[in-house]
């Protein structure tokens, strides 16, 4: 776990419509955004997206990765860019100070090259005893 003041964590992370699609299978959501390539292309995106919870799953992974033992308490989550197949992607996890209480507050990104937010928001954990 990172330990010290104003951690960042990262991970480069690119998408497949193959992902797309197992997503949709797993989760039930059939969306033509999502899985439908030709629908998707008459759509002001253009081509298929993902779905905004498998970039939140992305952003758990790499929560799981750095704490472990700790459980997600709160999350609060905003889409307000695209994500297309393929396209490249990096997960970023942010603390911006000490565990407090054995509380930590993350910021959470999953950004594009260029910078623009395909996922932006915030995480509460609740570290195990063994880590706070």
């Amino acid at each position: 776990m990172p330990n010290n003041k104003g951690a960042r964590m990262e991970r480069d992370l690119v998408l497949s419509q193959a992902d797309f699609d197992r997503f949709a299978r797993i989760s039930g959501d059939h969306n033509p955004i999502h899985v439908d390539p030709d629908y998707a292309a008459s759509t002001r995106f253009g081509a298929t997206v993902s779905h905004g919870m498998l970039l939140f799953s992305t952003v758990c992974g790499l929560i799981n990765e750095f704490f472990p033992d700790a459980r997600l308490d709160v999350q609060d989550l905003k889409f307000p860019a695209p994500a297309y197949a393929d396209e490249p992607l990096m997960v970023v996890l942010e603390t911006k100070s000490q565990p407090v209480d054995g509380i930590v507050h993350l910021t959470t990104e999953v950004l594009k090259k260029d910078g623009n937010r395909c996922l932006q928001g915030t995480c509460r954990l609740k570290l195990s005893q063994e880590v706070a």
